[in-house]
């Protein structure tokens, strides 16, 4: 299992912050990254995102469900949502494209070739076991939301 480098976390947390604020008006502070086991709570809304090409693995976007609600609020112009149904929940999907399509745009500027495979929402209780590599969670943060960039990716 090798240690990912800051070089190749910092694609994932420019293109982040840079969708919401874009995308959410919403300015996000990255917190200090750290090496968590991959497990979400009952109220937990969850983006998985696998990547292939040099880049391999995965990358987890994670949120409460009320701070998930606000985003996709967000996202659809401020109109308000009470619940995950499949509106909100496609706006969600949509902000994790969003991100790893920008992330991928930013390593390829490095020479590091990613692809990304559609987006599958979860929510609840979630254990999830990587064998190829640890999971590097990094919190990002507003005065309106809270979420987690889980990432778990080997470069070739």
């Amino acid at each position: 299992m090798a240690d990912l480098s800051v070089e190749y976390i910092n694609p994932f947390l420019m293109a982040a912050t840079s969708v919401i604020k874009d995308i959410c008006q919403i300015d996000v502070r990255v917190g200090r990254p750290y090496v968590k086991t991959t497990e979400f709570e009952s109220d937990s809304v969850i983006i998985i995102i696998g990547v292939t090409g040099e880049v391999r693995g995965q990358v987890l976007i994670s949120f409460q469900l009320d701070h998930a609600l606000k985003v996709a609020s967000k996202m659809m112009m401020g109109m308000p949502v009470a619940e995950l149904d499949d509106m909100s929940a496609s706006a969600i999907n949509e902000l994790g494209n969003m991100i790893m399509g920008n992330a991928a745009t930013i390593l390829s500027t490095k020479g590091i070739g990613m692809d990304i495979t559609p987006p599958t929402l979860c929510r609840g209780n979630i254990y999830l076991k990587q064998s190829y590599n640890k999971n590097i969670c990094v919190p990002l943060s507003s005065d309106e939301i809270k979420m987690e960039l889980d990432i778990a990716v080997n470069i070739d």
